[in-house]
């Protein structure tokens, strides 16, 4: 007698079969919350936001840290599947969940990777979103404490209030 298995237990044994080592579903369009809660500098005010060369400043994320959020996020690293790289060959970079131009902190509680590959809602995008954000609180027309929440909540709201959908 043959044994009967489930279609479902059929395909799940396949997939094993053919997916790559170290592959495993892991979703990084939104940070996981209890990782990445956002955390954002002491001390720094609008004025100093807005008069700051951000990408000309210190950075001070160090490869450890970067390692252990890959760590976290169970990941193997920038190499890792979950890493999609876009057409130039980037994977994935140790984003802010509140970006540096809006006082966010270099810190790990303030770290999580986010691929370029993943389509719509990937780095790049939120990238653009981050530059948005900034220049609409120099320009006054939206205050620090609203720019962090929308972007550390769900950074695709805004990106679609700003720039439609993808």
């Amino acid at each position: 007698m043959i044994p009967r298995f489930s279609t479902t237990v059929l395909i799940l044994a396949a997939l094993m079969l053919v997916a790559p080592t170290g592959a495993r579903a892991v979703e990084l369009t939104l940070p996981d919350s209890q990782m990445t809660p956002g955390l954002a500098r002491s001390g720094l005010s609008e004025q100093t936001i807005c008069a700051t060369k951000w990408g000309q400043d210190a950075r001070h994320v160090t490869q450890a840290m970067k390692d252990k959020v890959f760590s976290e996020y169970g990941l193997t690293g920038n190499d890792d599947p979950a890493c999609v790289p876009d057409a130039h060959g980037r994977h994935c970079e140790i984003d802010h969940l509140i970006s540096r131009e809006l006082g966010g902190a270099d810190d790990v509680r303030n770290l999580w990777p986010q691929p370029y590959g993943t389509e719509p809602w990937n780095a790049a995008r939120k990238d653009r979103l981050e530059n948005r954000l900034h220049k609409e609180v120099c320009a006054g027309r939206l205050s620090l404490t609203a720019a962090r929440k929308e972007i550390s909540t769900d950074w695709r709201k805004p990106y679609v209030q700003y720039f439609g959908q993808p």
